[in-house]
């Protein structure tokens, strides 16, 4: 289940703050093309990778819930395989992360009913770059 694409502009609208979970330090990766996307394209990423220090020029977490309390996320984009979704989608609920975005390929039906049940708008299977690019979403402006 898709929310509509109104639904879907007005998230990445609103969004300043992305996490990418697991992020790859890799460029070949999709999670580190993506990432660089979305940060050329005015958000701030928030990589989270329990192997990285860093990424992109941001510091690293190793988890969701590790990252500081201070760092407002709109976003947690998740690069994982779809069996680790719901412990992601936990640590993003208590924080709470108004959507969960489930990369291309990746689902679970599961932790998206209860994300959806906590009111998190939640994207699965889809690419946030090549909706972005669909959407027609603006460059940001950058923070002042």
């Amino acid at each position: 289940m898709l929310p509509p694409d109104s639904e879907v502009r007005s998230a990445l609208a609103r969004a300043r703050t992305i996490a990418v979970v697991g992020l790859s330090d890799n460029p070949d990766r999709d999670s580190h093309s993506v990432a660089q996307y979305l940060q050329r394209s005015g958000y701030r990423i928030v990589p989270v990778n329990p192997t990285l220090r860093e990424a992109l020029g941001e510091p690293a977490y190793p988890s969701l819930s590790a990252v500081p309390a201070p760092i407002h996320i709109d976003i947690a984009d998740v690069f994982r395989r779809s069996d680790q979704v719901p412990p992601i989608v936990e640590e993003a609920l208590a924080r709470p992360i108004p959507v969960i975005w489930m990369q291309l390929g990746v689902e679970s039906p599961a932790a998206a009913r209860q994300a959806r049940a906590a009111g998190a708008t939640v994207v699965e299977n889809r690419c946030i770059r090549t909706e972005h690019q669909r959407l027609g979403i603006p460059r940001r402006a950058p923070e002042s």
